[in-house]
């Protein structure tokens, strides 16, 4: 059970005054927190949501979102919901709520989970992720799993199985990854909220690409379920977090599942933080920002840095100070992304030899079944020595100092989410990113992301739409807190959205 006791809010939100009362798209852009008040006062009946949500899964998924649906039994929960509403029974503060899983380690019990290999196809898992669990236990009804690269190893979502999944703001370019089928599940208005994982970026990533507010919450805040080795997500670190086209929604889903475990050794225990939607209410007024432009030396598209430059202001104007500074990591970025690439192939290895292990299947001898960028990755954790491996958490000391450096001296650190705005999908699974950035090499399934050095360090972050390019392509703005300070990203994020509102660039892509 969450440690936390959430009490249900009654009360409008400046999100639910500036959009909801004017958004014509109705079900399809109300945010969780309003379609929960509005459940709970009689007001919506969440039958009618659930038949709302599952008609524009079943007609309006362009962007490929979802890999697989429970419509039965969602309706037979939302049934079920709705009779707890009448009876006057005690509901949680997601009641009725339809919710998205990722196709990845957000495991439901008895629904499909692929981990977007063919390996997979017909694997049901028999337990829930202990965020699910939490989810449910507030009245959140699963509608089904979204779409991811295989195994999450890249930014990008697309696989073998089923293809690319796009972002709504352009359908022939990609949601971003790993979790970008739940991105894009949710800037397409198929669900509120949506349950991501984060190893590399993967909350982050998407959620920059596909137009959405995506949170990974401190290492441990959100418990993981991890069997048979219960101590496998520190290297990276490895988080379960929201997507949501609010930041409201987000701090909302994090009150709900945040809280020690018994399951999971890394988990934290409960902090001081009474609401993380109170948090995200507050002011950031005497806030000292710092903005790294190009976070260490990953070189950034200008396209990127013109909406940048331009959307820090907003911080500004909410009252805080921006300090424009440069970071000095110990190695240059291709090194800091072909140590992530150490890291996660270890993981990887260590993955397919216990599911072979336990009679699951076997990765190393189906390896013409995989995506061969996946494959590579098993092979490199394979090699590794030891030694080597743990060698590198010295560069990744080195790392975590130098980000430490900044919260010496600042509340708050952003940068530039991606490098790049979205990139073409290409034919099914075979989507990578850009060879170069301003001419120079980068590694196209994780090169162009300014996000894996904070997997390598734990510290919070988000990212949050920063703004739309000439071409009217997504760009996301990292926002980073000092550790454990998950209420001060939610803070800024907050104060951000009040002054750069995005919530109306929905109505472009969702539709009626």
């Amino acid at each position: 059970m969450a440690i936390r006791r959430i009490e249900p809010s009654e009360t409008t939100s400046w999100y639910e005054t500036t959009y909801h009362t004017h958004m014509s798209n109705d079900i399809a852009l109300t945010s969780a927190a309003t379609l929960a008040r509005e459940i709970r006062r009689g007001d919506r009946s969440p039958v009618e949501v659930m038949d709302a949500m599952l008609d524009r899964i079943e007609n309006h998924d362009e962007v490929n979102a979802f890999t697989a649906t429970r419509p039965e039994a969602a309706r037979e929960e939302a049934r079920a919901a709705e009779a707890a509403v009448e009876s006057g029974e005690e509901l949680g503060p997601l009641h009725g709520v339809p919710v998205a899983l990722k196709d990845l380690f957000g495991f439901k019990a008895g629904l499909p989970n692929t981990f977007g290999s063919a390996p997979f196809e017909e694997f049901v898992p028999e337990y829930s992720a202990i965020m699910t669990e939490r989810l449910e236990e507030a009245g959140a009804i699963v509608v089904g799993t979204t779409n991811v690269p295989e195994f999450g190893h890249k930014g990008l979502t697309d696989n073998r199985l089923f293809g690319p999944t796009s972002t709504p703001f352009d359908l022939d370019r990609n949601a971003g990854g790993s979790s970008g089928g739940a991105t894009a599940a949710v800037g397409a208005g198929l669900v509120p909220i949506a349950q991501g994982a984060d190893g590399g970026g993967s909350i982050r990533i998407p959620s920059s690409f596909s137009g959405v507010y995506g949170l990974k919450p401190s290492f441990g805040r959100v418990p993981l379920r991890s069997r048979p080795d219960a101590f496998s997500l520190h290297t990276p670190f490895i988080h379960h977090g929201p997507h949501a086209r609010n930041v409201e929604d987000a701090a909302l889903v994090l009150d709900v599942v945040a809280g020690p475990h018994s399951d999971d050794p890394f988990s934290l225990p409960a902090d001081d933080v009474d609401s993380y939607v109170a948090a995200s209410h507050r002011g950031i007024d005497g806030y000292d920002v710092a903005y790294s432009r190009h976070f260490g030396d990953f070189p950034v598209d200008d396209r990127v840095l013109d909406v940048m430059d331009d959307a820090v202001q907003a911080f500004e104007t909410a009252g805080a100070t921006v300090d424009e500074i440069d970071i000095e990591f110990p190695v240059s970025h291709t090194e800091l992304t072909e140590m992530w690439m150490r890291e996660i192939g270890v993981f990887y290895a260590e993955m397919a030899q216990n599911f072979a292990d336990g009679g699951l299947a076997n990765l190393f001898e189906r390896r013409d079944e995989l995506t061969p960028e996946f494959a590579d990755l098993l092979d490199l954790g394979m090699d590794l020595g030891a030694v080597e491996y743990k060698q590198d958490d010295v560069v990744r000391t080195q790392v975590y100092e130098a980000v430490e450096e900044v919260f010496a001296e600042y509340d708050i650190l952003v940068t530039p989410t991606m490098a790049v705005p979205p990139v073409e999908n290409a034919d099914e699974g075979t989507t990578l990113g850009p060879e170069t950035i301003n001419g120079e090499a980068v590694d196209r399934c994780l090169g162009f992301c300014l996000t894996h050095p904070i997997n390598y360090t734990g510290h919070p972050a988000a990212s949050i739409p920063a703004g739309f390019t000439d071409g009217d392509l997504p760009v996301g703005m990292q926002i980073i807190g000092p550790r454990f300070d998950d209420a001060a990203v939610l803070a800024a994020s907050g104060a951000f959205e009040r002054v750069r509102p995005w919530q109306h660039k929905y109505e472009e892509v969702v539709p009626e």
